[in-house]
């Protein structure tokens, strides 16, 4: 566990010297925030339209902060597999879980510090524009967004050791858009419904989003909450263990 944490710590300070890690990651998806709540606003209220209201805003673009951090780890993977520093690595007594956790935990913990100052923007929207929020909803919005974070930084990691770093952010690129327009962020899919509605609920992304949503709104029905949290863990435990099997494979095929 020291090695991998201190192979974390790496990788740490090396997302912290790209500066577009701050515009991406922290700086892109509290200008959002601003910006739809600003669209709100011009909104008439006849129109019934909520979906850019803070209270239901915050979950969206909690979960749509997370995708850039699937993009950053994507690209520290492949950077690290061009550069040949992993091959490098293989060589010393760490092995393939080091590695693996060497790059979910310092992503995991720029996810939350992410999700936190979305949420801390979010509470003092919500007092500027008299929409109510609750703090426990928001502190347990934080705590529920960590499945959705350890999903797509599975992807990340996927991504990351199937592509070089020319490739793996173009296919990040795709998981960000079905994200941000099949996982409900910037549209509601129950409005819509048809087959619009159907492939969104095939995908993993809406439920993220719901779950975080339900948790700001203190709303735990099974419906929704629990069943969407179940969904959410489950697409993590998979998309996470398929990144990690690919990411061995890759090591051992690079070994021989």
């Amino acid at each position: 566990m020291k090695r991998a944490w201190a192979f974390a710590e790496r990788n740490v300070k090396e997302v912290l010297r790209d500066p577009l890690s701050y515009i991406f990651c922290i700086g892109f998806p509290l200008v959002m925030l601003v910006i739809m709540t600003l669209v709100n606003q011009s909104i008439p209220k006849e129109a019934g339209m909520t979906i850019f209201r803070i209270d239901r805003l915050s979950g969206g673009v909690a979960v749509f902060g997370q995708t850039f951090v699937m993009l950053f780890a994507a690209l520290c993977v492949s950077g690290d597999r061009s550069g040949s520093f992993l091959v490098r690595m293989y060589a010393t007594p760490m092995k393939s879980r080091d590695f693996v956790l060497g790059y979910i935990i310092p992503m995991l913990l720029i996810s939350v510090i992410q999700c936190a100052l979305t949420m801390i923007a979010s509470f003092v929207i919500s007092l500027i524009t008299g929409v109510k929020l609750s703090i426990a909803g928001l502190l347990i919005g934080i705590a529920v967004s960590l499945p959705s974070a350890v999903m797509f930084i599975g992807f990340g990691l996927l991504f990351g050791t199937l592509f070089n770093e020319k490739a793996a952010p173009g296919l990040c690129s795709i998981i960000i858009s079905l994200g941000s327009f099949l996982g409900g962020i910037w549209f509601d899919p129950e409005m819509t419904g048809g087959i619009l509605l159907k492939i969104c609920r095939c995908l993993p992304f809406i439920y993220s989003v719901k779950t975080v949503r339900s948790a700001i709104s203190l709303n735990f029905g099974y419906e929704e909450f629990w069943l969407p949290l179940i969904i959410v863990i489950g697409s993590a435990i998979v998309i996470s263990a398929f990144g990690t099997l690919t990411f061995r494979r890759r090591m051992r095929a690079d070994l021989s």
